[in-house]
């Protein structure tokens, strides 16, 4: 019973640890750029891609699913047995734990060709995000504040 309780709770633990990861989506600020200044460019959108951004690749995924699976592991056989069940199951359990992981938070994206006013050129890659309906050929604005950049519709 105690080994059912641990593998639930260390499973709900990954899965809202995973859910926690920031948004790349053009609508989305982080708090340290609230109230500081943004510069922007305008340009035409010259080419929208689809493209996918891989999933995080913390430890999180690894040690929960090494847990898990050692927990299991450790549930097969007596003695020497428990143990080389635990760790092969604390090493599988970690792969899919880290597979998992990736998977979970794998995102689509943008990838957004821009040629500026200035006649320069940019490609920006940036999470799909709720409201975003891009179109080649359409004004966008490119705006630039503490390294990020992010591409959003002229007004």
């Amino acid at each position: 019973m105690k080994s059912f309780v641990l593998v639930t709770a260390l499973a709900g633990i990954t899965l809202l640890s995973t859910g926690c990861a920031s948004r790349l989506a053009g609508d989305t600020y982080s708090r340290s750029e609230a109230q500081r200044p943004i510069t922007f460019r305008e340009g035409t959108l010259l080419e929208v891609r689809k493209v996918r951004l891989e999933g995080t690749k913390t430890n999180i995924g690894t040690g929960t699913g090494a847990v898990l699976g050692g927990v299991a592991g450790s549930g097969v056989g007596q003695g020497r047995g428990a143990i080389v069940g635990a760790v092969l199951g604390a090493v599988v359990g970690g792969v899919a734990g880290a597979a998992t992981e990736e998977g979970i938070t794998r995102e689509d994206a943008w990838e957004l060709t821009v040629r500026l006013n200035s006649g320069e050129s940019l490609v920006v890659v940036q999470e799909i995000g709720a409201q975003d309906r891009f179109v080649a050929g359409e004004r966008v604005r490119v705006l630039s504040s503490a390294g990020k950049t992010r591409v959003s519709p002229a007004l």
